[in-house]
């Protein structure tokens, strides 16, 4: 699979968006508003983190402007009742942080202004993601100590614990060895 496409922006319609490798392919990918506004005008280069669809009757490629929204997205994805299509509606609507930041306050209010989602939606979100979601900060992306335990983090947050917790304990632990 690939990670990202590093190309020239041909296009950009809304949650479109269009863009030539040196190859001379054109992808068209579907994005989130946010990325598409925090690209710069068509004609400049652009690299862009991708997932791909692929179902029986349809491929589709997504794509993201950074590894945690495609990560988010990766995450919405594992709530039920909400596909691809609805992830990116829900990242249209609310920036990343700012879903991470409605998450972890329970602000179920903020989760329901979302188009297309209702309160058992907004519910099962909250169950299915507080404190699980997959954000690194700029201190984490450096720290040698988070990237040698964060597949620990990342393995017992899949698993179910709570991510908060996971990594108070993997530092206590960390410090004791």
């Amino acid at each position: 699979m690939f990670n990202s496409i590093f190309g020239t922006i041909t296009a950009k319609f809304p949650q479109i968006l269009h863009l030539e490798t040196s190859s001379g392919i054109e992808w068209s990918l579907s994005v989130s508003e946010s990325t598409l506004n925090s690209l710069a005008t068509v004609g400049s280069q652009a690299r862009i983190y991708t997932w791909m669809y692929h179902k029986e009757d349809a491929m589709k490629l997504f794509g993201f402007s950074s590894i945690e929204e495609r990560s988010v997205f990766l995450d919405l994805l594992k709530v039920d009742g909400v596909g691809p299509k609805g992830a990116l509606k829900i990242l249209s609507s609310l920036p990343y942080t700012l879903l991470a930041e409605a998450l972890e306050q329970e602000d179920l209010s903020k989760l329901e202004k979302i188009p297309g989602i209702g309160k058992k939606t907004a519910q099962k979100m909250l169950l299915t993601l507080k404190g699980k979601l997959t954000l690194y900060s700029e201190n984490e992306k450096s720290s040698s100590k988070v990237s040698v335990w964060n597949d620990v983090i990342i393995a017992l947050t899949n698993m179910g614990y709570d991510k908060k917790n996971c990594e108070t304990v993997v530092e206590k632990i960390a410090k004791e060895l």
